[in-house]
């Protein structure tokens, strides 16, 4: 994926998979095809060689889990403290949290959207009411 339409769409009101040092966000596609996204924030790397070895190993993990995997829109979000896990915990951690997702798909435990009537009214309706 490299639109920011995309990554909007999967952000909105995706499956969720999360440890404290990533979260993998997934939405249904219409490709025929798993898709992945990666976002690896400076503010948790400073330096262009440690998100570079996060986003390596993460498109080969989802590489060689692609096949697996649903027909979804997958999105990588690093969080502070990933840089201190090495590649092998890095790896094991996202094998998975791709399995939780093969396993929300296959169960249909698919997140509700939240309709605008769900919201809490603003001030604007409180006082037209």
């Amino acid at each position: 994926m490299l639109a920011p339409v995309q990554f909007k769409a999967v952000f909105e009101n995706p499956f969720r998979a999360s440890t404290p040092q990533m979260t993998l966000l997934a939405r249904l596609n219409t490709a025929e095809n798993p898709r992945l996204g990666l976002t690896v924030a400076k503010k948790h790397l400073k330096r262009a060689h440690d998100r570079n070895r996060i986003k390596r190993i993460v498109r080969e993990s989802f590489r060689l889990k692609q096949h697996e995997l649903p027909n979804m829109d997958f999105v990588f979000v690093a969080k502070g403290g990933i840089g201190k896990l090495d590649n092998a915990t890095l790896f094991e951690t996202l094998e998975k949290l791709w399995a939780r997702h093969i396993r929300l798909c296959k169960t249909g435990k698919n997140p509700q959207p939240q309709m605008k009537s769900q919201i809490q009214p603003t001030q604007e309706t409180k006082k037209s009411a």
